[in-house]
């Protein structure tokens, strides 16, 4: 499996945005809408392939020249809990370390704490409730 940077509105742009929708969004009644998608195309989008395949995408939201958040991570059903998104986040992380980001921060489902907690994030402040569901904000730095 690959971890590859998507172009903004290329094909496999569209097809992360719609992985995400059904894996994050279509299970809340929340389908993304144009308000959502407002300020992608200055956004990092990457992706994890199999055989061209993409089967996990998360999108990185650069905050500064050194910090960056971490949104909506997901991964397709018929990959999920086999470490694709334990390994695509660590391509992702070194590819952000490369170009000068040492910051991180997400804001994570409550049920994904521990997936997190398992590649370095630490929480910090009082949980959340975003589209729906409670979060925690999670940050971690890069070496």
């Amino acid at each position: 499996m690959i971890v590859q940077e998507l172009q903004f509105g290329s094909e496999q742009y569209r097809s992360a945005r719609q992985l995400r929708e059904s894996v994050l969004r279509r299970p809340l009644g929340l389908p993304l809408s144009e308000d959502d998608l407002r300020g992608e195309a200055g956004q990092l989008h990457f992706a994890m392939l199999a055989d061209q395949e993409l089967v996990a995408c998360v999108t990185a939201l650069p905050l500064s020249v050194t910090e960056a958040r971490i949104r909506q991570t997901a991964v397709a059903p018929a990959y999920q809990r086999q470490g694709v998104a334990s390994h695509m986040m660590r391509k992702v992380e070194a590819i952000l370390a490369a170009r000068g980001y040492t910051s991180l921060s997400l804001h994570a489902r409550i049920s994904a704490i521990g997936f997190y907690r398992k590649l370095g994030y630490a929480a910090v402040g009082k949980q959340f409730i975003e589209v729906t569901v409670p979060h925690q904000k999670m940050v971690k730095q890069l070496t």
